[in-house]
Order: C-alpha cells, then sequence, then structure tokens
C-alpha cells in the first residue's frame, strides 16, 4: 500500500513477469495488457499532495510519468525526473525492453516556478511524408485502416494511449488546407528526437523545431544519419496517415507544412467524436460553408471561441453552436466533447 509523507509519495506498481520472447504480452495485477508495442499503460492515480518531480526504481524497462493539468489536458510523456507543472493526478506507462518484476515511484514537490497562464501551442513548418502501411500497427496498439487519420512523430513523449487524443496536432498546407489528427504513431526516422521542445531528448545541439532527419538530410548532421546509423534520405519530421494526407491536406506528394503541437498549449479544448468517420472543417457555421479541412475521430482541437449557427445533431446531441479551432476554422459542437469555459466569438 503507498504510504504518504508530507514531501513525498511512495507508490507501488503492480507487474507480473514480462517475456517477448515467450508471449509477447505484458500484463499487471490490475489486468492492464500490452501487445507487441511492449508498453503497459496504467489507469491515471489521483494522490492526496501535488507532485512535480519522481524518482524509479524499475528493471527492464522504461518508466514514463505524465501529470494532469488544471484545463484537462496532460504533460508530455517523461522520463527524466521531472513534470512541467504540478498535478495531483498521475499516470504511469512502462516501455518493456525485457523481464519485468517490480516497479516504484517515489513522487515529490519540488520548488518551482509557477506555471504560465494561457498559451498559444507551439508551431513549425516540417517536411511531411505519408505513411501508408495498412493493416499494420502503430506505436500504441492502433491498427492502420484504409484512409485513416492519425499522425507519428519522432518521439514517444508525445504518443497518445490508445484510443484517445491526448496529443494531437493540426497540420497545415500550402494549399490551404489543414488537419487534426491524434498522434498513435513514433517516427520517421528517429524515436527519441522531440524537436519541438527546448530541452530536448537528444541533438540539443540542433535548433529547436528543426528535426533531427531534416539536420542530417540538408546539412549532413550526424554524417547524414539517423539514431541508429540509417542513411536519412528524405527530412521529414512527421508522418501521416493515407486519410490525413490525402483527403484532408489533399496532397498527392510529400511536402512541407506547418505542424502546430496541440498539447503544447493551454485553455479551452475538446475532442471530436466521430466513431469511424471524420468530421468536416468549415469556413462558415452552416453546413454549406465550404470544407477548409478535415478533423480526426478523438484528435484534440483548441477552441478560440463559440458562436450561433445552424443546428445539428452528432454524437453529443443537438445543438447550435459552432467552435472556432482556428482562423476561418469552424466545427459543430454537436460533435465535440469536453469543451468549456469557451468565450462568445
Amino acid at each position: 500500500m503507498p504510504a504518504q509523507a508530507d514531501t513525498e509519495f511512495e507508490l507501488d506498481i503492480p507487474v507480473a513477469e514480462y517475456s517477448q520472447e515467450s508471449t509477447g504480452v505484458f500484463r499487471t495485477a490490475d489486468g492492464i495488457s500490452t501487445n507487441d508495442t511492449g508498453m503497459a499503460i496504467y489507469p491515471p492515480k489521483d494522490l492526496p499532495m501535488a507532485v512535480n518531480a519522481f524518482a524509479a526504481k524499475v528493471s527492464g524497462a522504461q518508466l514514463d510519468l505524465r501529470g494532469k493539468l488544471p484545463d484537462g489536458g496532460w504533460t508530455e510523456w517523461t522520463d527524466t525526473g521531472f513534470l512541467d507543472a504540478s498535478t495531483k493526478t498521475v499516470q504511469v506507462r512502462l516501455v518493456v525492453n525485457e523481464s519485468v518484476r517490480t516497479a516504484h515511484l517515489t513522487l515529490r514537490n519540488v520548488p518551482s516556478k509557477p506555471r504560465a497562464g494561457a498559451k498559444t501551442p507551439l508551431s513549425y513548418r516540417v517536411f511531411a511524408t505519408r505513411e501508408g502501411l495498412v493493416g499494420g500497427k502503430t506505436a500504441n496498439g492502433h491498427i492502420i485502416r484504409e484512409r485513416d487519420h492519425f499522425a507519428a512523430l519522432p518521439s514517444r513523449r508525445g504518443l497518445s494511449p490508445k484510443q484517445t487524443g491526448s496529443y494531437s496536432v493540426q497540420v497545415c498546407a500550402a494549399n490551404g488546407r489543414c488537419a487534426w489528427a491524434p498522434v498513435w504513431d513514433v517516427g520517421p526516422w528517429n524515436t527519441r528526437d522531440d524537436y519541438w521542445n527546448h530541452p530536448r531528448q537528444e541533438w540539443q545541439d540542433l535548433p529547436q523545431g528543426t528535426p533531427q532527419a531534416q539536420a542530417a538530410y540538408q546539412e549532413s548532421y550526424n554524417q547524414g544519419l539517423d539514431q541508429f546509423g540509417r542513411d536519412v534520405r528524405n527530412p521529414a519530421g512527421i508522418d501521416l496517415g493515407d486519410g490525413t494526407f490525402w483527403d484532408a491536406l489533399e496532397l498527392t506528394g510529400n511536402a512541407w507544412v506547418t505542424v502546430t503541437y496541440l498539447w503544447t498549449g493551454s485553455g479551452p479544448h475538446g475532442y471530436i467524436r466521430t466513431p469511424d468517420d471524420t468530421l468536416n472543417v468549415r469556413s462558415g457555421t452552416d453546413s454549406n460553408a465550404p470544407i477548409v479541412g478535415i478533423a480526426g475521430h478523438l484528435a484534440q482541437v483548441r477552441v478560440e471561441c463559440e458562436t450561433v449557427g445552424e443546428e445539428v445533431t452528432g454524437t453529443q446531441g443537438t445543438s447550435d453552436r459552432w467552435l472556432r479551432i482556428a482562423r476561418g476554422s469552424y466545427v459543430a459542437r454537436a460533435f465535440v466533447s469536453g469543451v468549456t469555459s469557451v468565450v462568445t466569438c
């Protein structure tokens, strides 16, 4: 059982032995399991105290932690021992390498600067490639479908758990089309290149916003090789599912795009709810307004404001409210869950 102290909190993580060779499945005492992704994600844990630092004792795995933010979002997954903000709700992820029998966390609250108020999410221009691989499995266990709507980034720090969009991107092409997609895979090229952050996991001498693959391709950085020693053959910093690439952005080939890493911002947001479908993003507040993009199921959207428009019936009921999720981009609130504290346009 966890033992509380004034300044720290002890937490044992229930695990059972894992063997990739024998079963390819990791099971915990709580019944949490993974398939051959080699990851186990535990339910969120509410704590009796706010924490922002941790120490992990685990063998045969990497223990990542994230914390819930006041606006309902999450910090990024991290194994550094520090969270981006103090929180009373944490979630554990084990990335398993071999046999794991025990895992233990010591959680603390240490002096830190207060988290800033509402902020604009980070945005960078990077090269996008199409992932394809229909029928394959993403890093979070999602089976890729035809015309699928998701994205891949080269770090697990921004990887959404399966069937969630807690880490999502807004991607806009030069043709004016935009897409909103959850991050469900890791790549291209690298797996520890959170280039949107400062400091970043690896390649800390590169400018923030420059993917390592881009520097390797354009400037022969790291002798033109990725972290695995492969010859980098394009500068890609994001992979896109076929539906995001072809249908949402209407791209016909690999292209430079502007990517906004939505979880790095704060303030009102919601999640698209269109099981087995997508949601058209329109230039106005009725179903006849031109389509300017597409949002995938479970994608997070940042909500700038709310206004009245055509009454629509969707997965969240019937409403005449429309949400502006970017300049000149609106979605019907009837298909968006979890929206609170939105101002009027």
